[in-house]
């Protein structure tokens, strides 16, 4: 072997020693999913394969792949017609589709912010805004407490007056702790010191509530009525809606600035006309209210497991959206309830440090519209049956009050 082979063996060794080695895994056949982000199962939906084969059948003309950037050869009518349909169905201006929601986060961090801006942002935020952030001209990029409105308050204080754009950087549902921001404080907060939004700006992550919340699946800006009070948006298309790629929803101008600087837009082969096909049958199936009794079954699902499973205070996730977690101290731990609970033939992964801080590993539970009751009662009884706690009757946990949006 060569030396540079040597080195990276010796640095995954070191981390095999501390049982943060990750490997890809192939889930069994047979399965039960407690583990994806297929939260409607459109995955393995029937009426969503419908469409898309006969969308591809209608459109068979259709060139298979992009064949290029989109600003070269990429481009189509297809892609454009889609777009204006994104941001019509979600109440926004103009929408830009991208590859992936990494590649959308990474490039609204990465260009938007002008030279010593300032990016405020949850603790929590996903590691593609980090990623656009360490890339940006931003001056600052300043951390606050996860969805603590009072430390936002603090930083907001200390920040203000300033001459300098602001932007705040939240997720409406977190994607480790499934927990939901509170946006309408936020935005009161912010507007204290920007009442007239001169120049600070929400931006917010619906990779996780795309599908789940708001009218026909529409989010939670929606559904909390502030599509004109967030200054950029982010869908994702690869977990509720079966498909692949993002669009970023904002400004005519954000748009055009967007396609003018975003590297990853710029530098990329566009996506193949099939997962376009795909994105738009999904949305076919939202707008046209079919995944509504699903979305209404999810929710129906997450009640019933946080009803029924009794765990020590502390240990169940404070979330009341479709991502739960057992919270374990340290690696070894979570890796052994989800192994058990896969042994029991349930799909179920366990999140180390440092993906989530030292502490605080736990393994995470997605609810799905493919689950049944029967499926989540089985589960909790599995994990009743790990921690040997034995329930003599249902209901032994309140359920958490629903988030205050």
């Amino acid at each position: 072997m060569t030396q540079i082979d040597d080195q990276l063996l010796a640095v995954l060794h070191r981390r095999q020693d501390i049982a943060k080695l990750r490997r890809l895994v192939v889930n069994p056949p047979g399965s039960i999913d407690f583990s994806s982000n297929d939260f409607l199962g459109l995955s393995q939906n029937g009426d969503l394969r419908q469409r898309f084969l006969h969308e591809l059948e209608m459109h068979g003309g259709a060139i298979l792949g992009s064949t290029g950037s989109r600003l070269l050869d990429g481009n189509s009518q297809y892609a454009i017609d889609l777009e204006c349909r994104l941001a019509a169905f979600h109440r926004a201006e103009a929408a830009l589709l991208f590859n992936s929601g990494f590649d959308a986060n990474s490039a609204l961090f990465s260009t938007l912010p002008q030279k010593g801006d300032i990016v405020v942002y949850d603790e929590l935020i996903h590691a593609s805004v980090h990623e656009g952030m360490r890339m940006s001209r931003a001056g600052r990029r300043i951390a606050f407490q996860h969805s603590d409105v009072d430390d936002l308050d603090r930083i907001l204080a200390a920040i203000y007056p300033t001459d300098q754009n602001v932007f705040i950087a939240v997720e409406t549902v977190y994607s480790m702790d499934g927990d939901i921001a509170p946006l309408n404080a936020i935005l009161r907060t912010l507007r204290k010191y920007w009442p007239n939004r001169e120049n600070g700006h929400v931006i917010v992550d619906e990779a996780h509530s795309t599908g789940v919340y708001g009218e026909c699946g529409r989010g939670i800006v929606s559904q909390l009525g502030l599509e004109d009070e967030i200054f950029a948006r982010l869908h994702t298309f690869g977990k509720a809606l079966a498909s692949n790629g993002a669009v970023v929803l904002g400004s005519s101008t954000l748009r055009e600035y967007l396609i003018n600087y975003a590297r990853p837009l710029i530098y990329s082969t566009f996506m193949a006309f099939n997962a376009l096909a795909s994105i738009k049958c999904a949305y076919d199936m939202l707008e046209s209210g079919s995944t509504t009794q699903i979305q209404h079954h999810v929710h129906s699902l997450t009640r019933l497991f946080r009803e029924t499973i009794a765990l020590p205070s502390g240990t169940l996730l404070a979330s009341t959206s479709p991502i739960q977690g057992i919270v374990l101290n340290g690696n070894a731990s979570v890796r052994a309830l989800a192994a058990y609970l896969n042994k029991r033939g349930f799909i179920v992964k366990p999140i180390c440090s440092p993906t989530v801080p030292k502490g605080q590993e736990r393994v995470r539970i997605c609810i799905h519209g493919h689950n049944t009751s029967e499926q989540v009662d089985s589960l909790v009884s599995a994990v009743h049956d790990f921690f040997s706690i034995k329930v003599e009757k249902p209901n032994l946990v309140a359920p958490l009050e629903p988030a205050k949006l």
